[in-house]
């Protein structure tokens, strides 16, 4: 064989490998929707349990499966619920579950299409200089946290378990991000519970004066996707084609880890190694399980012992369920008991 045919033959072969191999590594891809192109509006909050929505709005993963995705902000995920609620927005994500439990508890006709995030990012932040070295200090102090939000449960159940209830604290509504961190700065309130990456900030901006706690005692918060029970028994094919765009995200976080950070970092605008930190306190990852029912159970029965709602029974939260678009998605993810 001629030298210059083995050569010519020799980078053919090279080619047909990378090309192969890049064909089998590449995400599930593009061209798998070639229909109607939709608009959908999708509330969320600036928090990390939000991430997958990041990576797939930043890395046009909705457009690829025809949607047009119109993102509001919102201070919390409960308010991004009330969105929903409200008419505002079409799907919410990144709420937690303690938000849902309170309007299950009011008969809301909504239900949840997956959780994308377990995270362990609730810490309550102190002043020094008010008395306060341990949990128990807070008794008689003026403690924030925004009501409604699971910030506000994890604060109840970290002051119980150290012999005290919200009745031994005075709660503060805080209700912005920049209220969380200016009112404990400035000393309005004597602590903060809150979520990173505000807590954190919270405590830089304290230094020394500063000390800190993390508030979840081990169990987990979950970052949902949520839209009225009506929109989504209207648009099934819309909710299926959202969850495959958040289902590349969590593939792209597998693939390109690095990327998907700086996805998260930029658009949080985190220092770059606080964001590895809250990387590490995150499992970003599509599912519906029975660890989210048992969670909201837990979180109801705290509501009606602390008197947050007038109801007595907890509510059937497999009502407030809706797997068929998972299932469709990623079947495996789906392991909820009925």
């Amino acid at each position: 064989m001629k030298p210059n045919r083995r050569i010519i033959l020799i980078i053919l072969a090279f080619l047909i490998v990378v090309l192969g191999a890049a064909f089998v590594l590449w995400p599930r891809v593009a061209k798998e929707y070639s229909g109607k192109i939709e608009s959908i509006t999708i509330g969320y909050s600036p928090f990390e349990s939000a991430a997958l929505y990041y990576i797939a709005e930043d890395r046009h993963f909705f457009n690829q499966y025809g949607l047009n995705v119109n993102s509001r902000k919102y201070a919390t995920g409960a308010a991004a619920l009330d969105a929903i609620l409200n008419g505002e927005a079409d799907i919410a994500v990144g709420v937690s579950e303690f938000p849902i439990v309170g309007r299950a508890f009011q008969k809301a006709k909504i239900r949840i299409m997956g959780s994308i995030d377990r995270a362990d990012f609730i810490y309550l932040v102190g002043r020094k200089d008010r008395g306060i070295e341990t949990v128990a200090d807070l008794r008689g102090k003026r403690v924030g946290t925004t009501f409604g939000t699971v910030a506000h449960f994890h604060l109840g159940r970290l002051v119980n378990l150290h012999g005290m209830s919200l009745q031994d604290i005075t709660l503060v509504d805080v209700k912005t991000p920049e209220e969380w961190i200016s009112a404990v700065v400035r000393g309005d309130i004597d602590a903060i519970a809150t979520a990173q990456p505000y807590a954190d900030l919270a405590k830089s901006h304290l230094g020394k004066n500063a000390i800190a706690w993390p508030a979840q005692s081990g169990q987990p918060v979950h970052g949902l996707i949520i839209a009225p029970n009506e929109w989504i028994t209207k648009h099934p094919e819309l909710v299926g084609r959202a969850l495959k765009a958040v289902a590349r995200a969590e593939e792209h976080i597998f693939r390109h880890p690095a990327d998907a950070k700086a996805v998260l970092q930029k658009r949080l605008n985190l220092d770059p190694a606080y964001a590895e930190t809250v990387w590490s306190q995150n499992q970003f990852s599509l599912s519906l399980d029975q660890s989210l029912i048992m969670t909201m159970e837990d979180e109801a029965r705290w509501m009606i012992t602390n008197k947050l709602t007038s109801e007595r029974q907890i509510p059937d939260f497999l009502n407030y369920i809706f797997e068929d678009g998972l299932k469709s998605v990623k079947p495996e993810a789906v392991n909820v008991l009925r």
